[in-house]
């Protein structure tokens, strides 16, 4: 009983860790000449200290890898994974990166993939990164 509630714990934390990093890199007006090196340097720094996950490695990684990276990692559930590339996505819209674009769309089908449930909004997210990717092709 103590592990599963330890393990609930971290599954929140995380999920309160996506949430913060999401409001700080896109909740906010005070700066909007912000760079694509910038937030990415904010997210690699955030996501490192807060949850343990290393941004440069996970961009690195194919779908395999990426998924067998994300198990060994605490507190990424479903939900935490599917934020993260809301983050990744919203990102990659925004300073129209195709590296974070690409990313999300993997974090996305591994979202699917380990849900088994349909989700409206995760697959109009696919769409939205696709359609993205296209145009930036």
């Amino acid at each position: 009983m103590e592990q599963k509630d330890y393990l609930l714990r971290e599954i929140e934390k995380i999920g309160r860790i996506m949430m913060a990093i999401r409001q700080k890199l896109f909740g906010g007006n005070e700066s909007l000449a912000i760079t694509l090196e910038k937030v990415t340097a904010d997210l690699k720094e955030m996501l490192l200290n807060d949850a343990n996950l290393d941004l440069e490695k996970l961009l690195g990684m194919d779908a395999g890898e990426t998924d067998a990276y994300l198990d060994t990692l605490q507190g990424f559930s479903v939900e935490n994974i599917e934020l993260l590339a809301e983050t990744l996505s919203g990102t990659g819209l925004k300073y129209k990166s195709t590296v974070f674009l690409e990313k999300a769309l993997q974090l996305f089908e591994i979202c699917s993939r380990r849900d088994r449930t349909y989700s409206f909004k995760r697959e109009t997210n696919i769409s939205l990164v696709k359609d993205a990717l296209q145009d930036n092709a």
